[in-house]
């Protein structure tokens, strides 16, 4: 502090408010400050700059998706019975070779299918619980026990923010699911790293617009509520939810414009919608979900989830009485997720940004009730596009009846060290210290799959 009373960071702006270098200067203050949301750079250049995750809730079907097991039907024609007693059901829709690479992805994704050289299916992958809650949790934070940081808060925390007017990680969602929020949140990470949800709708983010008369009032308001916030904060050294609430306020200030330009859809063309499958004006399904994702990844949001569905309410892929049930799920994500692949391409993001479709656990390959599926952790799979990985493969086998992992497994953890790795973190290096030991997204476990790895 000066004699003035005023702070380094207002003698700055001050001086150099109207000049060229004002962004760069801000930038440097940021990270000298210790402000959490400053960019900042990987252990080492990684090949992904910004992740898509979408999020499929309640269990999708790798039997019946992307896990081609031709003797499961030939068992389930015959009336086989798998090791405790009930019989295996076969997959319900016919598989096919897709692509140049000749990929295996069922009738269920004709779109995704076209994209079959772009994708990486991992078939081994593997969780530790069979209950929604739990593996919901262990798919987002590792952990299937104690609630703990998601890996878009991790990516926040690694990596800073490229945009100082939008979040660094922003959800898109209709419903809550399983876990509720605690599928984005920072926990023990300073707080400015919580996920920012967006829903689908006529107001996608509530409480934006602003209540003042016009925007000199309510900088006038908000500046004078800010020097009030940081005398508070400096007799509070420390409380991470205290800074990110101050934080918060200058994120929503932004946000006021940054966020319904980048929401606004107006301006993608025809063909744009299309490709989607998005009817113009709506602002509903994954199609919207997809397109507003590209949209905030172009604008510097370094990760973007996107869940389908609840975990109440209309049904997800939880399919314990009819797999058939699976169809329209499938139709409200499958077009829309190509189209954001071939669009990414399209517009040279693809390279730089990682899409990863992924569910908490699999369907039993075997038939609860008559035609339905049951909870199975043992076995599942996901896919991951762009972002430094290698197209048109399957890593990972299981049996044949895709009852267990059989060749290359993939646990959760190793899932998520080769996500941080491919954005240029080592998983055993990013670490936060909390309750007296250092903490990470992958535990004490995970390995990076390299063989996958462009």
């Amino acid at each position: 502090m000066t004699e003035q009373g005023f702070t380094r960071r207002q003698m700055v702006r001050s001086l150099v408010g109207g000049s060229a270098v004002f962004p760069a200067i801000v930038q440097q203050l940021l990270a000298d400050s210790g402000d959490a949301l400053a960019p900042k750079a990987p252990h080492f250049p990684g090949k992904a700059k910004r992740v898509i995750f979408m999020y499929m809730s309640g269990g999708a079907s790798h039997v019946d998706t992307f896990d081609y097991k031709p003797k499961l039907a030939e068992a389930g024609k015959k009336g086989e019975k798998a090791p405790n007693g009930r019989a295996f059901l076969p997959a319900q829709w016919e598989f096919k070779p897709r692509g140049k690479s000749g990929l295996y992805v069922s009738e269920l994704f004709p779109h995704v299918g076209e994209c079959a050289d772009e994708l990486c299916v991992i078939r081994s992958m593997k969780g530790d619980h069979m209950d929604h809650f739990q593996a919901t949790l262990g798919i987002h934070t590792g952990s299937v026990s104690f609630p703990r940081p998601s890996i878009g808060s991790w990516v926040s925390y690694g990596l800073g923010t490229e945009n100082r007017n939008l979040p660094s990680f922003i959800v898109l969602a209709p419903k809550l699911p399983y876990a509720g929020s605690q599928v984005w949140s920072s926990d023990f990470l300073p707080a400015i790293h919580t996920g920012t949800l967006v829903e689908p709708g006529s107001e996608p983010v509530l409480n934006l617009r602003r209540r003042t008369p016009s925007d000199d009032v309510q900088r006038l308001e908000l500046s004078l509520l800010e020097r009030f916030n940081r005398k508070h904060l400096q007799q509070r050294t420390g409380d991470s939810d205290l800074a990110a609430r101050l934080k918060s306020f200058e994120t929503a200030f932004g946000m006021q414009t940054a966020t319904p330009e980048a929401l606004d859809l107006s301006k993608e063309t025809d063909a744009t919608h299309k490709l989607y499958g998005l009817e113009r004006g709506s602002t509903q399904g994954f199609a919207w979900q997809c397109l507003v994702a590209r949209r905030l990844i172009e604008r510097g949001v370094r990760f973007v989830e996107l869940i389908d569905t609840g975990s109440f309410g209309p049904a997800n892929w939880d399919a314990h009485e009819n797999i058939k049930s699976h169809e329209p799920l499938a139709k409200n994500v499958d077009q829309a997720a190509a189209g954001l692949i071939k669009d990414l391409r399209s517009r040279g993001l693809l390279d730089e940004t990682l899409v990863v479709w992924t569910t908490e656990f699999g369907r039993s390959p075997y038939a609860e009730g008559t035609i339905g599926r049951g909870h199975y952790n043992r076995a599942f799979s996901s896919w991951l596009a762009g972002g430094g990985v290698k197209g048109g493969v399957a890593y990972g086998q299981t049996d044949d009846y895709g009852a267990e992992v059989a060749e290359d497994l993939c646990h959760v953890h190793d899932f998520h060290a080769t996500i941080l790795h491919l954005l240029g973190f080592d998983h055993t290096r990013l670490t936060f210290r909390h309750g007296g030991r250092d903490f990470r997204l992958t535990d004490v476990a995970g390995n990076v799959v390299h063989k996958i790895l462009a």
